[in-house]
């Protein structure tokens, strides 16, 4: 169906731009009540009387002006790109209009068509506010629409303002100061432009976009000749338009005198303390892992079970030879292996939405901000390195909202440190092999384990930051503006079909490069020098030894022995540079491979292999080392891809891949020396 009319989504972070899109567009795009969830723009449709209408979400921004890499997406849309829609949906929150219509009435003067939808309107109407959307339409000659997109209230207006095509421009607000009246008057009759406010903006931006036009060449020469200062210009502007936007919000919103303090000022002097913050944070993080562990036993007991009985089921049905031994015990094993851990990781992403849904995950950002300045960061950088602990992909993506370009290099390098949802199944079958199944106060050793490793990702992820600080220079200096937005009730099934969608992502994603690798491990290991074809259908442990991969293996032993690895791990650790999880998938096709007992679970053949002079191989030694090495290596030639793409540095990529790789050498053997 052919588009009928092409909208922008377009507001302050965190108005809930993210989820009016979903809603809009029936999509499933992540939403958080914090600043920075939308780093690019995103385009959906919906279908209403009969016409498609196609929506781009853009991320979010307080002004014209770019101060980071999501923001100029913004402008260049706005400024660039006006034929390539029809009109703005501009959200503003309830809570705070004197901030959203800053950017609103910028906009408004760039002549460009706009509806106003007040979004959020629950809580202001919580917190006493009443606002008059006839005041306001009066005031700036637009629609105005209140909604509640989390509870779909005003949807269906918005919806039917669209179809209607009730945008409208307006006239200018902004009167050009008489001081550079006479300039911008100048280059309007050099370059044609009609409207004054865009050749102001571009004045007063301290970045302009990368397209060449009349415009740009002659707005660029006079900002030199002229000897301006953008900032100043934008200090002039923000200063003489809020003084306006104070007095017309006057009567639009009303506010009831409140006798109690909100809910969200109560809780944030615990939440948000010097101390108990980190503290409560801590806690949380500690619930969450006890978690991990004990609510997906049973279902990865199921699953395990279940891909046991499955490879047992096409063992019986497939006449015995290599066909049957690669599906039975290579590619089912293989990717059981990865599939068993889902309900731990979706068990943990859950968690995290939840936190970032109900407005908690913003006041992690504010209280990280001082513990993070020290290192290098600042508060923002915080939002990368915890949506790490989902994907360093997308997370390194999300640095685009941090203006300091030094500070946004020394988040995009150390973001890898952070623990992901790729290092979770192999810390969960390595503490279940190691560490003693007790409890202290009521919190078992394995989830304390695993919280130390979040940990030591983190302090590690500072302590990278501190020296690149000291190697990175830079004049610029950043400071962390930010609202705490007040807390909401989370939307617990949208949640849940995020994670369930996360988790299907995760087992498609891995899925597939466990087949293949599954198919390399099983061609190798089922072929050795003196062994052909014909000889035997089902492979036995001696001739596992004497194949092609135990042969690569042991090539490998030299290098890995002094970490405690035997020729197997040397295997998953090389596969496992596709992806992390691989190890496990890798172990499971092996140990599977090599195995008489076809009922034995994987953490069983693990716990009961021994070397040749009968010494267990994983003991608590070898399997701290391997902890430590995932908790610093690269392993992922995604991430490695997504940082070059980021930083457009060969030099910077390099030293991260072989300083990670150097550091977890270094790291798992001290490790393994000092515990073995």
């Amino acid at each position: 169906m052919k588009v009928s009319r092409k909208v922008l989504l377009v507001g302050n972070p965190n108005v809930g731009k993210s989820t009016l899109f979903n809603i809009l567009c029936n999509r499933n795009q992540k939403t958080g009540n914090y600043a920075g969830v939308t780093v690019a723009s995103l385009k959906g449709d919906y279908i209403y009387n009969g016409k498609k209408v196609e929506v781009t979400d853009l991320p979010g921004a307080y002004s014209i002006y770019p101060g980071s890499e999501d923001e100029m997406i913004l402008t260049e849309f706005l400024i660039q790109e006006q034929s390539q829609y029809d009109g703005i949906i501009y959200v503003a929150d309830a809570l705070n209009l004197k901030r959203s219509f800053l950017l609103f009435e910028q906009i408004r003067d760039l002549g460009l068509p706009a509806l106003l939808v007040i979004n959020q309107i629950d809580q202001a109407t919580k917190s006493g506010y009443t606002v008059y959307p006839e005041v306001l339409e009066k005031e700036y000659g637009v629609k105005v629409l209140l909604t509640n997109a989390k509870k779909n209230v005003g949807i269906e207006e918005l919806r039917r303002a669209v179809d209607e095509n009730l945008f409208c421009a307006g006239s200018p607000l902004f009167d050009i100061p008489s001081q550079n009246r006479a300039l911008v008057d100048k280059i309007a009759g050099q370059t044609g432009e009609e409207n004054l406010y865009k050749i102001w903006t571009m004045l007063s931006s301290t970045k302009l976009p990368g397209t060449q036009t009349s415009l740009i060449r002659q707005v660029s020469e006079y900002k030199e000749t002229e000897c301006l200062v953008p900032k100043r210009l934008q200090t002039q502007e923000t200063l003489r338009r809020y003084e306006a936007i104070e007095k017309k919000l006057s009567e639009a919103r009303v506010k009831k005198p409140q006798r109690t303090d909100l809910l969200t000022e109560k809780w944030d002097k615990l939440l948000v303390h010097p101390f108990w913050g980190y503290v409560f944070f801590l806690f949380i993080l500690l619930i969450i892992f006890q978690s991990v562990f004990y609510l997906a036993e049973f279902p990865m007991a199921w699953i395990e079970d279940g891909f046991g009985a499955l490879s047992e089921a096409v063992s019986s049905i497939l006449p015995e030879g290599p066909l049957n031994n690669l599906i039975a015990d290579g590619i089912i094993p293989g990717i059981g292996g990865i599939v068993v851990f889902a309900p731990q990781i979706g068990i943990l992403l859950y968690f995290l939405y939840l936190l970032e849904d109900s407005g908690y995950m913003a006041r992690v950002v504010f209280l990280m901000d001082r513990l993070l300045r020290p290192f290098g960061l600042n508060g923002k950088s915080i939002v990368p390195l915890v949506s790490a602990t989902a994907c360093a992909i997308p997370a390194i993506m999300t640095t685009r909202n941090i203006e300091n370009i030094k500070e946004r290099l020394i988040t995009i390098l150390v973001t890898p440190f952070m623990t992901c949802s790729a290092r979770l199944p192999v810390y969960s079958i390595i503490i279940t092999l190691v560490i003693p199944d007790k409890c202290i106060l009521g919190i078992s050793y394995k989830a304390l384990a695993l919280l130390a490793m979040y940990l030591l990702g983190f302090v590690t992820a500072l302590m990278s930051a501190f020296v690149l600080k000291n190697i990175i220079h830079t004049k610029m200096k950043s400071f962390l503006v930010m609202d705490l937005p007040t807390y909401k009730m989370p939307m617990w099934s949208h949640n849940l079909k995020l994670t369930l969608l996360k988790v299907w992502g995760f087992i498609t994603g891995a899925g597939k490069v466990i087949f293949a690798v599954s198919i390399v491990i099983w061609v190798l290991s089922y072929f050795g020098p003196n062994n052909t074809p014909g000889e035997s259908s089902i492979k036995s442990e001696v001739e596992l030894n004497d194949s092609y991969l135990a042969q690569m293996g042991r090539k490998m032993e030299p290098a890995i022995a002094p970490l405690g690895y035997d020729w197997k791990m040397g295997v998953g650790i090389l596969t496992s540079f596709a992806a992390r999880e691989v190890f496990v998938g890798t172990m499971s096709t092996l140990y599977s491979l090599s195995d008489n007992d076809p009922d034995a679970r994987l953490i069983d053949k693990m716990r009961n292999d021994t070397k040749p002079n009968g010494e267990k191989v994983f003991t608590l030694a070898t399997g701290l080392s391997i902890l430590v090495f995932y908790a610093f290596a690269m392993q992922c030639i995604s991430t490695v891809a997504i940082v070059y793409r980021e930083t457009k540095s060969l030099k910077w990529t390099i030293a991260q891949l072989v300083g990670m790789s150097a550091l977890a050498y270094v790291a798992s053997f001290v490790v393994y020396q000092l515990f073995k």
